[in-house]
């Protein structure tokens, strides 16, 4: 018999940092290579060095439960980070621990726990840190006053992997601000004034997005199944994204079928061209 081919499935795959999120990332996708048939959702929450930040990130969390990796040095922060996912029931590994464990044990003395250390505190690294901050300010349509201080900015509708590119735009240093297209509603006069920013719209088939959205409603009631997931209804969307689009002469790409880094790297393509 041959064997018969299992339709993809996805999980959330949550990832918290005190620094740009880069180690997470690695490891993350490391591991999430070896199942073929699962695909992480990525969630990346760079920068978190406080109570207060924590508390944000485990609100996102419970919308949306799935794997925790993080990285953050400071023992108090970690501790909590520990707590509240088995509270939860939610695994999570601290992907420094063990290697830092090892270090101390050959070395014969404690880490100094230093955040970000692992980071040359030059102008490419300020640069990061500074669109990683733009970034998480104009997320999901925040500040949108300002988009021509954007050097990209992400249209779409929702389940389009706007959020998790641009943070990996912002972790190259580039300022990347998203707004969400949604039925029947004018983007913000602010974007379609702006000048200075390359604006690309993100679309996907209706199938793609039902799926992203059916693995976002289970464990939460939030959304509505019935319009959130029907098919119509996303096509209907997506024909209103791409209206505004062609309107508005803004490219498009389609993450369908792609990465992450794959939609990223075709957005860094078309800035080239168009500088």
């Amino acid at each position: 018999m041959y064997p018969v081919n299992k339709p993809q499935s996805f999980f959330h795959l949550h990832l918290i940092s005190d620094a740009t999120g880069e180690t997470l990332l690695a490891a993350g996708r490391a591991a999430s290579a070896q199942y073929k048939d699962a695909r992480a959702i990525e969630h990346i929450y760079p920068l978190i060095r406080t109570e207060k930040q924590v508390t944000k990130v485990f609100e996102d969390i419970e919308e949306e439960p799935g794997i925790i990796l993080y990285t953050v040095v400071d023992q108090k922060l970690a501790r909590g980070i520990d707590e509240r996912c088995a509270a939860m029931g939610l695994p999570c590994v601290s992907v420094l621990e063990p290697v830092l464990t090892v270090f101390q044990s050959y070395l014969g003395t404690p880490a100094g726990r230093r955040v970000g250390a692992q980071h040359v505190l030059d102008a490419e690294y300020f640069r990061r840190i500074d669109a990683l901050n733009f970034t998480m300010e104009h997320d999901d349509g925040q500040l949108p006053a300002n988009m021509d201080d954007a050097d990209i900015v992400l249209v779409g509708i929702s389940r389009t992997s706007k959020t998790p590119t641009s943070i990996y735009l912002a972790n190259r240093g580039i300022k990347t601000a998203n707004i969400p297209i949604v039925l029947g509603v004018p983007v913000p006069e602010s974007l379609v004034d702006a000048r200075r920013p390359l604006i690309v719209g993100l679309v996907a088939t209706a199938e793609r997005i039902s799926q992203v959205r059916q693995n976002r409603i289970l464990g939460t009631s939030a959304y509505e199944p019935t319009d959130y997931v029907d098919r119509a209804a996303i096509a209907e969307e997506l024909a209103y994204a791409r209206q505004i689009c062609t309107r508005h002469g803004w490219p498009m790409i389609d993450v369908s079928r792609r990465s992450i880094e794959e939609t990223a790297a075709a957005i860094v393509a078309l800035r080239g061209k168009t500088r």
